[in-house]
């Protein structure tokens, strides 16, 4: 991977319009599969049983005409910082199971199998969440995902709940995902252009990667708070406004596909929440 390319490496917030059945999916039934899977990826400690819901995910994927493997580059830009955080697991959960089986031990280190459990269960969530998030703004224009979460908490307006507004912000903050990453590439380029230390294969070394971050960070935030100010500007022109009073002009229209769709997901993660799964570590040698 380039050090200045995070464009094509950034997921989240892009939308890829392939005609697929799960494009002409309602929003709404697209959201609440979403947090089902979420929760159920959440709540689940069992190795086996995330492994299957990936699965899941991964025909889901096939079924939407989207690379696995595109949706996988959203992992790369992070991928150091992910590998410290798995070491520092490595080293010191190995001390949470004293008397549990222990496959290394030297000094402070200590692998164990808690330890090694916990780094593989933490490495099926990260790609499971990074698939969950990519596959719904892939597969979902950020138009009908604000529609979406608006209808979805359409009753908490009985209560004062600013509806629309959260879902407006919602909507902005998972569009501006992939121009905040274009503007940190454009950043990063200008000043590696100056001689600044940007270059540089840092992904293994974390501290020299965050070292050589600092620099672009007020420079970015300079940048997103003159977007957001034009962002002001631009909808006080064309005399935006909020209230339950505006119409849309997208009509959501949801039909017994959507209802299956739901239907089939909750009923997935109930079953994986009831079923006795039995646990992936008894297979670990030492047991």
């Amino acid at each position: 991977m380039s050090e200045f390319e995070l464009l094509r490496n950034i997921t989240i917030g892009q939308y890829m319009p392939t005609g697929s059945i799960v494009h002409r999916l309602d929003p709404r039934a697209k959201l609440l599969s979403t947090l089902c899977l979420a929760a159920a990826f959440s709540s689940l400690r069992s190795i086996l049983v995330n492994a299957l819901l990936i699965l899941l995910l991964l025909l889901i994927a096939k079924g939407a005409r989207i690379p696995i493997r595109y949706i996988l580059r959203g992992l790369l830009p992070g991928i150091g910082a992910l590998l410290f955080i798995f070491v520092l697991q490595l080293f010191f959960q190995g001390w949470r199971e004293p008397s549990g089986q222990v496959y290394f031990e030297w000094e402070f280190i200590r692998i164990t199998r808690y330890s090694l459990y916990v780094i593989v269960l933490g490495v099926l969530r990260v790609v499971a969440f990074l698939f969950l998030i990519s596959l719904l703004t892939l597969t979902t224009s950020s138009s009908h995902l604000m529609h979406g979460i608006e209808t979805l908490l359409a009753p908490l307006r009985r209560i004062g709940f600013p509806v629309h507004e959260v879902a407006l912000v919602n909507m902005i903050a998972l569009r501006f995902v992939p121009t905040l990453a274009e503007e940190l590439e454009r950043i990063m380029k200008a000043q590696a252009s100056r001689c600044g230390e940007i270059g540089g294969r840092n992904i293994w070394r974390p501290d020299k990667a965050a070292r050589t971050r600092l620099p672009l960070i007020i420079p970015l935030f300079l940048s997103a708070l003159r977007r957001a100010e034009d962002l002001i500007v631009a909808m006080e022109a064309r005399c935006y406004g909020s209230g339950t009073n505006r119409t849309k002009f997208v009509q959501l229209k949801g039909g017994w596909l959507d209802g299956v769709v739901v239907v089939g997901i909750i009923g997935i993660c109930l079953l994986a929440w009831l079923t006795p799964w039995p646990s992936i570590h008894r297979l670990l040698p030492g047991m």
